[in-house]
């Protein structure tokens, strides 16, 4: 029996993937389980990931008329009961606040006092506490559109929770705007979509799937729901992003009124669409491997790390002066709009050293020793490519080329996971074939991503649900209008939609 490779990450992917995901993000130091059940602690090379899409959505955020504001973290239990539909939704995540102090409890301890007037609710998202500054703000439709962003955290009292996937506290950001006509909001629901895909596509080298959400899946109030879907390496889906058509419901709900161009009243049309740290959780599946994470260069902290590598005493100084020269000078460089981010380990630590940082997915890895000195030359690693894999470069070629190589590695991601989802994308007809898939998945491979028809009917949906636990992830855009029987029922079909496990 071959003696099976040595890895950084252990469990590996194939021996058991749910615990590989947290080691990865344990080994890169990214964040830890917090004293509170349910929340984590982003640690700061995980939280500079998260600046920089935080920094980089911002601008494509700004680019289509988008202002950043912020809302109160609680929300009255009044307001959330003016759209019964949204509450019931989220009813059971909700985080209540009763009391606004605490006072001894004449045991040595506290005990809550001051019982609130009326109930707040920590905000698990926006829409009612926005609109009620919306419905103040608008008078006519001049005052529209409204296009609103926030930069938040929110709070969804989950069960289950595993980090950056599924917390009772993440972060996100939630846009919200308001429209004169129902045309102006669609067409603002679908533009937001089209930012997320270029986002995840372009920046974290995600490709997706673009769809419309089943009745059933939409969210809570939304006349329609619009979403965007990768494939992790366990090949479940995960919703990377979501733009809603909220229709004039909530409008309706928070009074949010204008006067039209004809003189008469009429209500808002409404959106809204968020994106959270869940993303980085998506990204971690997506590309990472049984060596620790493996970072787009687009969103990494730190584009190259510089290693230098000494055995003599006498060698520390010009070697450390070297590699000086080498940051400043691939500093001075520029990548996708910004300068090249280089870090410079000088720690004496030995080989850990380079596997810390082969671990935290850095793009690039340079060793500089005697030697390379010498020959001036550099000795590269790709964090794309297997970690035993070095090449050695002239430093001048090597400075010269780093804006091209870090291109390169961006789109090997990107390729590579296209290749992927295409490898485990099928189409299927037959229902034995469909749940004889579904029901052999386990641990690494949960199946695929399956486009089957679907009559529409909310009984077929729930059917596969219950007995697979796979769910409509959406009715894809570029889904063509064919013939077909429901893979369930089957009941004439006049499109294929996409069936997969998802987190």
């Amino acid at each position: 029996m071959a003696k099976s490779e040595k890895t950084a990450i252990t469990p590996t992917r194939e021996q058991n993937y749910p615990d590989w995901y947290q080691e990865v993000v344990r080994a890169a130091d990214m964040a830890e389980n917090s004293p509170v059940r349910g929340c984590m602690v982003i640690k700061p090379w995980g939280y500079a990931i998260w600046e920089n899409m935080v920094h980089l959505m911002d601008v494509l955020f700004k680019e289509t008329g988008v202002k950043n504001a912020y809302f109160p973290l609680f929300i009255p239990l009044s307001y959330m009961e003016k759209e019964a539909e949204h509450v019931e939704g989220f009813a059971k995540e909700c985080a209540v606040v009763t009391h606004h102090r605490l006072e001894p409890d004449g045991k040595g301890g506290l005990k809550p006092a001051g019982e609130l007037a009326e109930p707040l609710i920590v905000r698990p998202t926006s829409e009612t506490i926005i609109g009620e500054s919306m419905a103040r703000w608008t008078n006519s439709y001049r005052d529209l559109p409204i296009l609103i962003n926030q930069w938040a955290n929110v709070v969804r009292w989950e069960m289950r929770t595993r980090m950056f996937l599924r917390t009772s506290e993440f972060l996100w950001q939630e846009g919200h705007t308001a429209h004169a006509t129902e045309q102006e909001a669609k067409e603002r629901t679908l533009l937001m979509l089209d930012v997320y895909t270029k986002f995840v596509e372009e920046y974290l080298a995600m490709p997706v799937i673009r769809g419309q959400k089943t009745p059933s899946e939409r969210f809570p109030g939304a006349d329609d729901t619009t979403c965007i879907e990768a494939m992790m390496q366990d090949k479940r889906a995960l919703q990377a992003g979501t733009s809603h058509f909220l229709g004039q419901n909530f409008a309706k709900g928070s009074g949010i009124k204008f006067q039209n161009e004809e003189g008469q009243e009429d209500y808002a049309w409404t959106t809204s669409w968020g994106s959270s740290t869940r993303m980085i959780g998506g990204m971690i599946m997506v590309h990472s491997d049984d060596d620790g994470l493996v970072l787009p260069p687009r969103v990494a902290p730190a584009h190259v790390v510089i290693l230098p590598i000494f055995k003599k005493d006498e060698d520390r100084k010009p070697i450390l002066e070297s590699a000086r020269a080498l940051k400043d000078a691939l500093e001075a460089k520029q990548f996708h709009g910004g300068k090249i981010r280089v870090e410079l380990d000088d720690r004496d630590i030995g080989g850990a050293r380079g596997w810390d940082w082969v671990k935290k997915g850095v793009p690039v890895r340079i060793e500089l020793g005697p030697r390379d000195i010498e020959k001036n030359s550099v000795f590269m690693a790709r964090r794309d490519e297997p970690a035993s894999k070095k090449t050695s470069m002239d430093r001048e070629g090597f400075i010269n080329e780093i804006p091209a190589i870090l291109e390169n590695i961006q789109e090997s991601l990107f390729n590579r996971a296209i290749r992927y989802r295409k490898e485990n994308t099928f189409a299927m007809d037959d229902k034995k074939q469909f749940y004889d898939l579904y029901q052999k998945a386990s641990g690494y491979h949960n199946g695929a991503f399956v486009m089957a028809h679907w009559c529409g009917s909310d009984k077929c949906e729930e059917t596969i649900k219950k007995d697979l636990s796979v769910t409509i992830r959406c009715i894809p855009f570029d889904s063509p209008t064919e013939k077909g029987e429901c893979i369930c029922c089957g009941n004439a079909s006049s499109r294929r939609v996409l069936f997969a496990k998802a987190y």
